[in-house]
């Protein structure tokens, strides 16, 4: 198969960060509870992705070494869309936005801890500077002035920081399915469907409905299905599959810088100093982690960003 040009490869990772950095601003605009918007984007993603799921099934059916991985993942992807949205009604987009882009982080630590790779010194540097720039958000948001955009800023951040932790295991699970012989159509169409199962009692639960909301938050909902989801998570998709693996995900992290700027534009929410100097370390942190796969090689915390919120 011929290579695209590297400039196409470009503009395609340019919509794609564009489409996932949108993300926290139509969960906001959906005004509805976290668990319902969470539920309903699952639903509607695997809805569309049925008929290519199905297709790769066909080609690619789940087997034993594939099942519990793809079904894990998808346990696992349903908490972090569940804590991750919820976390934007109680924090501001800015710290939600940043805390969750440190998946790359655990992702090293979870391989570490698993799957024995022990990580570099430039690593380990990388999580002490984002734990750094996290406890710097979370002093900040302790010890600020009220914000009626952020009405209870820890639990906001620690959900953020769930939210984190459990896309990092999604991925290292969806890299052992695919390992084992299950495709990315599949693994990706299964998962959906897993995450959107854990996620349909989560309202009931909560004592939410699930279609007692206006018009304008199932438009923002599928809005929130069809560009980040599908748009953004695909472009970051092809990106990574034709371009270098640690350039994209570097790129990928100025979907918090995206998210604030729209979070500014359109709430008018305007983080404090301490929360985008903490947010600064943070993801100085992260960027020293994304950057240390060997050339040519595509590194665990590099590949984390191909299906982040």
């Amino acid at each position: 198969m011929t290579a695209p040009p590297p400039g196409r490869v470009a503009l395609v990772l340019t919509v794609a960060v564009f489409a996932v950095s949108i993300a926290s601003i139509f969960v906001r605009l959906a005004d509805a509870p976290g668990v319902v918007v969470a539920w309903w984007r699952m639903a509607i993603a695997a809805t569309l992705l049925a008929p290519l799921t199905l297709r790769a099934l066909r080609r690619t059916p789940l087997a034993r070494p594939t099942v519990v991985p793809t079904v894990a993942a998808g346990v696992l992807l349903g908490v972090h869309f569940a804590t991750w949205i919820t976390s934007l009604s109680y924090t501001t987009v800015a710290a939600s936005v940043a805390i969750v882009s440190t998946a790359p982080l655990w992702v090293a630590l979870l391989s570490w801890a698993f799957l024995r790779q022990t990580p570099t010194l430039t690593v380990l540097l990388g999580v002490l500077l984002a734990v750094a720039g996290g406890a710097v958000i979370g002093f900040g948001d302790a010890l600020g002035a009220p914000n009626p955009t952020a009405p209870a800023p820890l639990l906001g951040d620690a959900l953020a920081l769930v939210g984190a932790v459990s896309v990092a295991g999604y991925l290292l699970l969806g890299r052992v399915a695919q390992t084992r012989g299950l495709t990315l159509d599949a693994y990706a169409g299964v998962a959906y469907a897993v995450a959107a199962l854990v996620l349909l009692p989560l309202p009931w639960l909560a004592g939410a409905s699930y279609v007692a909301y206006p018009a304008a938050t199932f438009a923002w909902v599928a809005a929130l299905a069809l560009v980040p989801q599908l748009i953004g998570h695909t472009g970051l998709n092809y990106a990574m599959r034709h371009g270098d693996p640690t350039r994209v995900a570097t790129a990928a992290l100025l979907e918090p810088v995206g998210a604030g700027l729209l979070a500014f534009l359109v709430f008018a929410e305007v983080p404090t100093a301490v929360t985008v100097v903490g947010a600064t370390v943070l993801l100085v942190g992260v960027v020293l982690t994304v950057r240390t796969g060997r050339p040519g090689r595509r590194s665990d915390a590099a590949v984390v960003r191909r299906d982040a919120p």
